[in-house]
């Protein structure tokens, strides 16, 4: 179990977490009863046994073995929606770009996340889930969009190497895979336009 103190700060560190326009649109929903945690595991069986049909031969294998969720261990649990109408904000830095009210969750899923790192807590993301139907089972309004469902506690055994590489199901690669500079997406043709123009 986490003690109610630490649960209390690791939430307070959350919300310190940045946001478009300072809208804070995250609303976590502390997934107590049991009866709604069975209804969240059972939505996870659903959309589960639909995942796997979509792999065959030997990833369908690997997938099955997988433990892909915590719900039926971890004592703390957290169903986090994102609030696509907040009035705070007053809609700053939305107008084009609306997803970032989701991004903004995001965000504070990660505070979160590394907060409870620091205190040798762990965390898990469940997204094999139907998000319509986690949303009616909590009588959430409309507006709100689900976004992530977290599993939290103490880790049976700590371990550096993420849990998918340990089970061979997807290696890391190379950092400069993702890391590009501008100058290597540019389009040849504006290559030699700018070229041309420092030229002169």
């Amino acid at each position: 179990m986490i003690d109610r103190e630490t649960v209390e700060e690791l939430l307070r560190l959350t919300d310190l977490s940045p946001s478009v326009g300072n809208s804070q649109p995250w609303r976590f929903i502390e997934v107590s009863q049991p009866s709604n945690r069975e209804a969240v595991y059972l939505n996870f069986q659903q959309a589960n046994a639909e995942a796997l049909t979509g792999y065959k031969g030997e990833r369908a294998e690997s997938y099955a073995e997988l433990k892909l969720q915590g719900l039926t261990d971890a004592p703390l649990q957290f169903a986090v929606f994102c609030d696509l109408e907040p009035t705070q904000g007053a809609g700053l830095g939305r107008q084009t770009m609306p997803e970032t009210l989701a991004y903004s969750c995001v965000s504070a899923i990660n505070c979160l996340w590394l907060a409870a790192r620091a205190k040798g807590i762990g965390v898990g993301w469940v997204s094999i889930l139907n998000p319509d139907g986690v949303g009616k089972l909590f009588g959430v309004p409309d507006s709100w969009k689900f976004v992530a469902y977290l599993c939290i506690g103490y880790p049976v055994e700590n371990n550096l190497t993420p849990e998918l590489q340990r089970t061979g199901w997807q290696a890391r690669t190379a950092t400069e895979l993702r890391m590009l500079k501008d100058i290597d997406l540019v389009r040849p043709e504006a290559k030699q336009e700018s070229s041309s123009c420092q030229s002169k």
